[in-house]
């Protein structure tokens, strides 16, 4: 029986020359801040990140309450998604949360420096008392010739319906479990399986293709007032990161890193 991913060190990162690895996602949110709305207020953070990110789209999200006549529409706040050139990363910003986004992955070290980089000036302009909710997440996505293979590249316990006679009739087959994560306040949740093609659970992260597939889904989170101290974020954010990947680690196999450019 292979050791538990929740326990100990996480394994030493092996980079993969060709991950399968499809979006990364941090969030970090915090005691609404409505100045956000203002777009002149927001213009020094745009200028601290504009190398990074030089593409600005404002968006809206329209927001209903219930009213002494009846369903009626609120104030629509305003997202602000800062974007790389190629759209590979996106920084997005609202009046209660930081988020940075990427589908061009390449290391742990990289992805925190650039959160690291957000958190300073999402600190400098807003000066935020509290962190709300940290949270990061994984996303990985088997298409392709991989996929006939799959019994060899993901561990038995999560192969499910995958590996068995009638899988040739099965359309979805998605799997979850919710856990606690020994890091304090933590909470981790896995989701796996098949996907039919055109098929999503989560459209804003895990985009429907043309194709089948199978997904590995990794999330860890921590619902907890703390200050919003950069150092302590990061440090937060960076343990939550070395979880994910000896979850990650925990369920595929040598193979799965072979095939995907790595050496274990």
């Amino acid at each position: 029986m292979r050791d538990t991913p929740l326990t100990g060190p996480a394994p030493t990162e092996v980079p993969l020359l060709r991950a399968p690895l499809v979006r990364v996602i941090a969030q970090v949110r915090f005691s609404p801040i409505l100045a956000v709305q203002n777009s002149e207020h927001i213009a020094p953070f745009q200028e601290a990140i504009r190398s990074a990110y030089p593409v600005l789209q404002q968006e809206h999200a329209q927001s209903f309450y219930v009213g002494p006549e009846g369903l009626a529409s609120g104030q629509e706040p305003v997202a602000w998604r800062f974007s790389s050139m190629d759209g590979a990363w996106r920084a997005s910003l609202t009046q209660d949360f930081l988020a940075l986004e990427t589908t061009s992955y390449s290391s742990r070290s990289d992805f925190l420096a650039r959160m690291v980089d957000l958190l300073k000036g999402v600190h400098e302009l807003l000066d935020p008392a509290v962190a709300l909710r940290i949270g990061l997440r994984y996303i990985a996505q088997v298409t392709g010739e991989p996929l006939a293979m799959v019994s060899k590249l993901v561990q038995p316990e999560l192969l499910g319906l995958t590996d068995t006679s009638i899988f040739p009739f099965v359309k979805n087959a998605m799997s979850e479990a919710q856990m606690e994560a020994p890091e304090e306040g933590g909470q981790l949740r896995l989701r796996w399986g098949h996907l039919a093609a055109g098929a999503t659970v989560d459209p804003n992260a895990i985009k429907p293709i043309d194709e089948e597939s199978w997904v590995l889904d990794i999330d860890m989170w921590r619902s907890k007032q703390v200050s919003f101290d950069i150092d302590e974020l990061a440090s937060d954010i960076r343990s939550f990161s070395e979880r994910l990947y000896a979850v990650f680690r925990w369920s595929v196999t040598d193979e799965f890193l072979l095939h995907y450019g790595g050496t274990p």
